[in-house]
């Protein structure tokens, strides 16, 4: 019949009884067995059984843990269903979380209605670095809308707002750990680090931009290990003093400010970093400090056997690939990497936010037990989230790739099945903050 209608003879022509002798064919796969609760198949559905669409009633089992973190509702194709999707923080978080996808899908709204969700809870301590400065809400709606966010959010920034707090961070503070596998240096020039360590103590960077003398190392070398501070900490000497392009680094002030972000993450606030203003490695390091930080005190903490009274801490990175990918992991671990690995056992974990999956290590990949699956066009990042998900999802490669921008697929140790999703919109949680039916409780 239709080549009937190509040809142009197709006039008139119908399919007789076509509810009857037209079908539509489709593939099942079990993912869940639901009675009087919710557990992996095992046995076949009853032939000839009832197919139909799924319903909120059958959806009960998703309950509401008792620290929750909202991601979203339930989504069947492209109908919304009105039951909301949660993780419990407390344990997604220390067991890291990876979102996937290509650029505007999506991310940082998805983090942004998490953090919404913990907020003013002081279960969980969130540091995020914000390299695009989007998170607090400085020109647009963020964080410091919601109404427990006083007290509850930290916000450093070199151009901080009324109320908030200056980046500044002591050059003493820093120590050649926290440079690991975040500035890349060779064998000679990590060996000259160390030696203006152990001659100069807190002051070695100083003693590099002075260019004062140290032993075994060669003026080549420290010429080098200047040029190195100068570009990627933006610091360097100016009529004999100390000078911080990005305003960032300073030998006279930030003497707390790890310090203090660190106690914020313990009191269960989020604290968020503007790395907008300055570069990567600058950022990174920041990021590895505070982490070092962090993870040494739950270290102590657990030798003390007193971690179970602490509140799970939880790192927000973008681009992750910059401190976890294989290129860079070659050069060492990093805190990053040693809290993918470890943190786990110390309450610490992140959350790694990323476009390219498939240059982070399957071992890192796999430590990862929830990953939060947006959409993806590239075949490659696709198959590589799908070889580490939690449940199977080798069936699923067409579909992330038709996901639009604010769909997504929850793969989680925590969930029972592989749950889709639709994210609302970030500024319509800030919208219905007031209202006793919104997603406001939804967040609890």
């Amino acid at each position: 019949m239709a080549g009937l209608k190509l040809e142009g003879l197709g006039a008139g022509l119908e399919f007789f009884e076509p509810h009857l002798r037209n079908y539509i064919l489709a593939e099942g796969k079990a993912v869940l067995r639901v009675t009087s609760k919710a557990q992996a198949p095992k046995i076949l559905p009853d032939f000839f059984g009832t197919v139909r669409h799924v319903e909120k009633k059958d959806l009960q089992f998703l309950g509401k843990p008792a620290n929750p973190m909202y991601l979203g509702q339930v989504r069947s194709g492209s109908k919304v269903i009105d039951v909301p999707v949660y993780l419990d923080a407390s344990e997604a978080l220390v067991h890291h979380i990876l979102i996937a996808s290509t650029t505007g899908r999506g991310k940082s709204n998805l983090v942004k209605v998490m953090l919404w969700g913990i907020l003013g809870s002081n279960k969980s301590g969130i540091l995020v670095l914000d390299a695009h400065d989007e998170y607090y809400g400085r020109s647009a709606k963020g964080l410091k809308d919601h109404p427990k966010a006083r007290g509850a959010v930290q916000y450093y920034s070199v151009n901080p707002t009324p109320g908030t707090s200056t980046l500044s961070i002591n050059l003493r503070s820093i120590s050649p750990e926290h440079l690991e596998g975040i500035i890349t240096l060779t064998d000679a020039q990590e060996q000259a680090v160390r030696l203006y360590y152990q001659e100069y103590h807190v002051e070695w960077i100083e003693n590099i931009l002075r260019a004062s003398p140290v032993e075994h190392v060669r003026p080549a070398t420290l010429t080098v290990l200047q040029r190195i501070i100068r570009t990627k900490l933006s610091t360097y000497i100016q009529d004999g003093e100390i000078v911080s392009r990005n305003r960032v680094f300073s030998n006279t002030a930030g003497e707390s400010t790890i310090k203090s972000i660190v106690d914020g993450l313990e009191d269960g606030q989020i604290v968020i970093i503007d790395t907008s203003q300055i570069g990567d490695e600058a950022e990174l390091l920041i990021g590895s400090m505070v982490a070092n930080e962090a993870f040494t005190k739950y270290q102590n903490y657990k030798a003390e056997g007193i971690l179970s009274e602490k509140v799970p801490i939880s790192i927000v990175i973008e681009e992750a690939p910059r401190v976890l990918g294989s290129d860079k992991l070659a050069f060492g671990d990093n805190i990053y990497s040693k809290i993918a690995r470890e943190g786990r056992k110390f309450k610490i974990g992140l959350q790694a936010i990323t476009q390219l999956t498939s240059v982070i290590p399957r071992d890192i990949l796999t430590n990862m037990n929830t990953k939060i699956i947006l959409g993806n066009e590239m075949a490659t990042e696709r198959r590589a989230i799908i070889d580490s998900a939690a449940q199977d999802l080798s069936d699923d490669d067409r579909t992330i790739a038709s996901l639009d921008k604010g769909e997504g697929i929850i793969t989680s140790i925590f969930t029972k099945f592989a749950v889709p999703i639709q994210i609302p919109l970030f500024e319509d949680l800030v919208k219905d903050q007031k209202s006793s039916t919104g997603h406001l409780e939804y967040s609890g």
